[in-house]
């Protein structure tokens, strides 16, 4: 018998996945040298686990460090936006953020030169808000459909399999609008000395949208209290050949020791009418705007101040995308930004999962009701037997709410806008008109199918979709109502049978 006397009451007990608990922790095996048995059930699932506990590496920004923290709240700016996590001066709200560099893989190291990933996971009141940027201002491309072959040309070369230069400057040699970024890149800025010493960018231009629905277009800083540093070519090369960890290592221990990273978060404010007036496309990611003409207004502090408790959990399966935004905060016609939109959406479906948004990490903190379902790991936690479709009649069932829409767009000639299919079209003519087309025994048919099906809907639908057979035509309603058992005249129950 297996001696538990000296095993301490306070240990935790080691359980299967399903939370068995498991009372040795050897392989079970037919005699001391015998063969493993297939029946030793919590060996297979350490074995089937292990082999499936990677997910897909992100395709840029691989290699990452991640901390959790606070917005809090310095200046109203209610006039610009009526976004919750602005309301009122002091409001605080929580933040994950993760810094990247882009072009390596997960094993790269830190002190390289490269662009710098500036990601933040605003969990506001009213969803999470994931402004999904840069330590530059700019970019190296200002058409999308460029985006996929310049980080083709980051990575290693199709034969060789290392990184190749002349991939990286044939590319840039032919897009002369990268040139910025490239000047930014080769500067004393390309490898920062700390992710705690550089500046973010949200580097696309946003929208902001107050109260009354008037628009105004934004730029995001955020600007580090510790000051800008930055590594010499000499500096970088000997931290990477001492440690391959420098920047998660220096975030780490400065939060664990309680020395808190903080930055300025501020915006830049162009109209709408500075915007059309404008003596270049304001939306260029190439480009900033100066400074001068549209200075940082400072709106709020970032602190970070909490490590996460398990590097995968949290900084690994963190899942952004620029299509996280929330009430008075829009995109652009940015075009770059407008690919985003669905570029980094679509590839956390398939790097962690349709239902990434579950995952703690990426979890709103408010609640969360829509008719999104099942896929893998569903856990049905928002919504249980609620509808799983829209638009219904179903009372306690989440409905939009028009006070939040956002305003319509003028763009040169055009408007874009949600625009109501239902308004100027006749959907009741031309089935009517179908009605009319067939004998008597054949419309008798069709309302006997009808009747026999819509029979089974709840009272309040059936009256809702009697009232569409009657646009059509009035015969046409009259025959579905007498196989409903429904007296159009009195408006009680005819006790007809189908």
């Amino acid at each position: 018998m297996h001696d538990t006397s000296n095993t301490p009451t306070s240990c935790p007990r080691l359980t299967t996945a399903n939370g068995a608990p498991i009372g040795v922790q050897h392989a079970l095996t037919a005699g001391p040298r015998g063969p493993v048995l297939m029946q030793d059930v919590a060996l297979l699932e350490q074995m089937q686990h292990f082999n499936r506990e990677r997910i897909p590496e992100r395709v840029v920004h691989a290699k990452g460090s991640g901390a959790f923290g606070t917005f809090t709240v310095t200046r109203d700016i209610s006039k610009w936006t009526r976004a919750n996590v602005f309301s009122a001066i002091g409001k605080t709200t929580e933040l994950f953020v993760r810094f990247s560099t882009v072009a390596g893989e997960r094993g790269a190291a830190d002190a390289e030169r490269d662009v710098r990933g500036f990601s933040v996971k605003f969990y506001t009141d009213e969803g999470n808000w994931d402004l999904v940027g840069n330590n530059t201002p700019v970019f190296f491309i200002r058409d999308p459909y460029k985006f996929q072959n310049f980080i083709h040309t980051q990575k290693r070369h199709p034969q060789s399999n290392l990184r190749d230069m002349d991939m990286q400057w044939d590319f840039w040699s032919q897009c002369p609008e990268s040139l910025h970024q490239v000047t930014i890149l080769f500067s004393d800025r390309g490898i920062p000395a700390s992710l705690r010493h550089i500046n973010g960018y949200g580097s696309h231009t946003y929208s902001l949208i107050n109260a009354a629905g008037e628009r105004v277009w934004c730029k995001f800083h955020f600007k580090t209290k510790q000051g800008i540093k930055n590594l010499s070519d000499e500096d970088a090369a000997k931290l990477i050949g001492e440690d391959r960890e420098s920047h998660q290592r220096d975030l780490f221990h400065s939060i664990a020791q309680r020395d808190f990273p903080r930055w300025r978060v501020c915006v830049q404010i162009m109209t709408e009418a500075q915007a059309a007036a404008f003596r270049w496309n304001p939306f260029d990611l190439t480009k900033v705007w100066p400074h001068a003409e549209f200075p940082l207004e400072e709106v709020g502090v970032m602190e970070l101040n909490r490590n996460p408790e398990n590097y995968f959990a949290d900084v690994e399966q963190a899942a952004f995308k620029p299509s996280a935004l929330v009430p008075g905060i829009g995109s652009s016609p940015d075009k770059v930004l407008q690919a985003r939109l669905m570029s980094y959406a679509d590839t956390q479906l398939h790097r962690v999962g349709v239902n990434s948004h579950q995952i703690p990490v990426n979890k709103p903190r408010c609640p969360v009701m829509n008719y999104i379902r099942d896929g893998a790991l569903a856990d049905a936690g928002n919504y249980g037997s609620a509808p799983n479709y829209w638009p219904n009649t179903i009372a306690t069932a989440p409905k939009p709410d028009a006070s939040f829409a956002d305003p319509a767009w003028r763009l040169g000639e055009t408007i874009v806008d949600r625009y109501d299919s239902a308004v100027d079209h006749d959907d009741f003519t031309q089935a009517g008109n179908l009605f009319r087309l067939f004998d008597d025994a054949h419309r008798d048919r069709l309302a006997r199918r009808i009747g026999g099906a819509l029979k089974q809907a709840r009272p309040a639908v059936q009256q809702l979709q009697l009232c569409h057979f009657f646009r059509a035509d009035e015969n046409y309603g009259e025959r579905v109502a007498k196989y409903l058992g429904i007296d159009v005249k009195s408006g009680k129950p005819c006790h007809a049978r189908v």
